[in-house]
């Protein structure tokens, strides 16, 4: 198992995309990898865009990045939420410092651009958040999957297969 011993954190709120959040935390887990669903409440049942329930572990306030290995944003309208917890921010920006893996797909680039990482970076999302992307400096790229540096990036559910595997390679070097 070549993630034993990895800790994720998988932000959740409501609304996420269900196969951008639960594909990569299942592939993660196969992996051997300890993934934690982390929400504003802890133990609070959060809903997919498509009614697939996600039940937190911790809150925002319970955590430390310091005591994980890497970060999941999945995408849907959860990030428009997510960004707007200082808490989240600072999690995204200390994997960001200490080059963790972060991992995000389709929309959860609002996350990253509000925890402002993206100058220089070169990254995907869905099409929709291009120009958003770009605004915040970095270089968009429309692919199934980007890799620069810890930051993986994808555009949306077909592309999850290229995605997990590219987050869990990431993860598996650190």
């Amino acid at each position: 198992m070549r993630l034993e011993n990895k800790k994720v954190i998988a932000l959740v709120s409501e609304d996420f995309e269900d196969l951008e959040l639960w594909y990569p935390v299942m592939r993660l887990r196969e992996e051997g990898a300890e993934v934690h669903l982390i929400g504003e409440k802890a133990k609070e049942t959060y809903k997919g865009k498509y009614g697939v329930p996600a039940l937190s572990d911790y809150a925002f306030s319970d955590v430390k990045a310091s005591d994980y290995d890497a970060i999941l944003v999945p995408g849907g309208w959860a990030p428009d939420k997510l960004r707007r917890y200082p808490e989240v921010l600072e999690m995204v920006k200390y994997m960001d410092e200490h080059q963790k893996p972060i991992g995000q797909i389709c929309h959860a680039g609002w996350v990253l651009i509000s925890a402002k990482i993206l100058d220089g970076r070169n990254v995907t999302s869905t099409p929709g958040i291009k120009d958003d992307m770009e605004n915040a400096g970095a270089i968009w790229h429309d692919e199934a999957v980007v890799v620069d540096g810890h930051i993986i990036s994808s555009r949306r559910p077909p592309d999850l297969p290229p995605y997990a595997k590219a987050f869990a390679d990431v993860l598996a070097t650190q």
